[in-house]
């Protein structure tokens, strides 16, 4: 076992880390967060400039990769890794279309990337973890919806239901190796990636509308989420989703 005492304040002080999708919005902050944390982090991401600007804003603890997370070059590289503490896939996509008219490239590409690469990601991850004998944290960026439905979000919410049963039978399996695994469900989270959408003025009230706390999420949100389930503070959490919703799946 990975002789790193636990400390049980969240410090994250000496664990490697590896972030997918941390070029921009919530998987740059994850990244960010982590490495204020005291965790030495891997950034993973496709596009280069936006991996340099991570590594540019930590000022130190983070070390960038520049990668396509759906290849088997990006997890030979993983497996490579001399250790690991936590596994952050976070690296997803969406694309908004009704079922009737949902084309294959569309359902090819976010089962690849939200489904595929997420399972993929992990089982490189956990040999690393096993080669070692570590204890580790292993957490998956899920959704909402991951745990309800949506209009024009069917191939979404099934990928991130996908995720969500992957988590669960992660933590199962791997438990008695002493790694721990679950997911972080946000809501609508506000970032580049959504923020065209929220413009649109019917849409953004029907989001808040459903939002009990009656706010848009934050990255910031996401973050700390994240790093409770990182750190030794959760300890003996395996299998759970944290929803960061604010109380929109309670209804």
């Amino acid at each position: 076992m990975n002789s790193t005492a636990p400390d049980r304040n969240g410090s994250l002080a000496g664990r490697q880390a590896v972030v997918t999708g941390a070029g921009r919005g919530i998987g740059r902050a994850i990244a960010l967060g982590l490495a204020q944390a005291g965790a030495q982090v891997i950034a993973v991401a496709r596009t280069r400039s936006d991996i340099d600007e991570v590594v540019q804003l930590a000022g130190g603890n983070i070390i960038g990769w520049c990668a396509d997370v759906t290849t088997d070059a990006f997890y030979q590289r993983l497996e490579a890794l001399p250790a690991l503490d936590i596994l952050v896939t976070n690296a997803g996509t969406n694309r908004p279309l009704r079922i009737e008219n949902v084309d294959e490239a569309s359902l090819d590409a976010m089962v690849a990337l939200n489904i595929r690469a997420v399972f993929r990601t992990s089982q490189s991850g956990v040999r690393v973890m096993l080669r070692n004998r570590q204890r580790g944290s292993i957490v998956h960026i899920s959704s909402q919806m991951g745990h309800v439905g949506a209009p024009s979000r069917t191939v979404y919410c099934m990928t991130k239901h996908a995720v969500e049963g992957l988590s669960k039978a992660m933590a199962v399996e791997l438990g008695p190796s002493g790694i721990r695994v679950n997911s972080v469900a946000p809501t609508f989270i506000e970032t580049e990636l959504t923020r065209s959408m929220l413009e649109e003025p019917e849409f953004r009230k029907s989001v808040l509308d459903s939002i009990p706390l009656g706010r848009l999420g934050r990255p910031d949100d996401v973050v700390g989420a994240v790093l409770f389930l990182a750190s030794d503070a959760a300890g003996m959490i395996s299998g759970d989703s944290l929803k960061v919703d604010g109380g929109w799946t309670a209804r």
